[in-house]
């Protein structure tokens, strides 16, 4: 059995959005991704380890424990060996506490990354592949996260084009959800149920040429 990780925030956490409640395993995105590959033959787990409100390097003054690079390490060492750690985040870096920009939040991802290869594994486990996605832009945040993610439409334009960049830097893949899902039109943050399946099928291609097919 070969493990995915998926490290992310709500959006990958399955929110429905305008509530706080969850989708079932089965309608996120990363369920969804596990259904299509095993549907291919595949036999993979994918292990989700995504936290409400998670930043890249950051802190939340309001909320302890949001800064993604810690003890990102300890959690790749925790679920090695991994075949492929998959990184969605960016999303909270613009909540209206902060002042950053695409190019700041793509900087905290870049460090994800050389967490990701420098995690305590043990010796002869492999060094897991990463794969960068771009979470949706904004559309206009509202309803009751409109207040904390007031500014974010403005603050992350081009966090896709700058998330691509560090990911060809550093050598790792790259998908653009954007591409196949804009965010919810219930909060313009999260995703809905379709969105969530959206994403998921368009990454089981991806994600299946990343792996090979095993042995």
């Amino acid at each position: 059995m070969r493990q995915i990780l998926v490290y992310g925030d709500s959006l990958s956490w399955g929110i429905v959005p305008g509530t706080r409640r969850r989708f079932d395993f089965a309608t996120r995105w990363p369920g969804v991704l596990e259904t299509g590959l095993v549907g291919r033959g595949l036999e993979v787990r994918v292990i989700e380890d995504c936290l409400n409100g998670r930043r890249t390097v950051w802190d939340d003054p309001f909320k302890p424990g949001r800064r993604g690079i810690d003890g990102l390490g300890q959690r790749i060492e925790v679920n090695s060996p991994l075949e492929l750690v998959i990184l969605v985040l960016g999303t909270n870096d613009f909540q209206s506490m902060h002042p950053h920009s695409a190019w700041h939040s793509a900087q905290g991802v870049a460090a994800l990354v050389q967490a990701i290869r420098s995690a305590p594994i043990e010796p002869g486990m492999p060094v897991p592949p990463v794969l960068v996605v771009a979470p949706p832009p904004f559309d206009d945040p509202r309803g009751p996260v409109g207040p904390k993610f007031a500014g974010g439409e403005a603050k992350s334009l081009g966090l896709a084009a700058a998330l691509r960049e560090v990911a060809f830097t550093l050598g790792c893949a790259y998908f653009d959800a954007g591409t196949v899902t804009p965010a919810s039109t219930v909060d313009g943050v999260h995703l809905d149920a379709e969105q969530h399946r959206r994403l998921g099928e368009a990454l089981v291609t991806v994600v299946a040429d990343l792996i090979g097919p095993g042995a």
